[in-house]
């Protein structure tokens, strides 16, 4: 054996050495490549039915929103019912009461006009 051959197995045995200390890095990165698929898994897993629940929760709080506009609709229509309704009924009512009244008050006003002079002096 001469210098060189020993040289080549010295270098052969360093480059296993490196291998070596090369293998074990990549090793554990394997293990973390699989613990991060396995967490990939896990939350794809609990993810899916997660979504789905907010799905139908969206789905079922459309509806009642549907719900609740054909509700303020029909209460808006009943509150534009009652205003006219009690429009009319100032109107009809109200008017010939003003009338009843102003004539009333015209004759009280006309019948204590017509005191005797004596009380007129009395007040005075």
């Amino acid at each position: 054996m001469s210098g060189g051959d020993i040289a080549g197995l010295i270098a052969a045995g360093m480059f296993a050495v490196l291998v070596l200390l090369l293998a074990v890095p990549i090793w554990k990165l394997g293990r973390v490549f699989d613990e991060l698929r396995k967490a990939i898994r896990t939350v794809t897993d609990e993810t899916t039915p997660l979504i789905e629940e907010v799905t139908s929760t969206v789905s079922t709080t459309h509806q009642q929103l549907r719900t609740v506009d054909g509700i303020t609709s029909n209460v808006s229509d009943a509150s534009a019912n009652i205003s006219a309704l009690s429009s009319l009924i100032a109107a009809t009512i109200g008017s010939p009461l003003i009338k009843v009244s102003a004539f009333s008050y015209g004759v009280r006003t006309a019948l204590g006009g017509r005191t005797s002079p004596a009380r007129r002096r009395r007040s005075r």
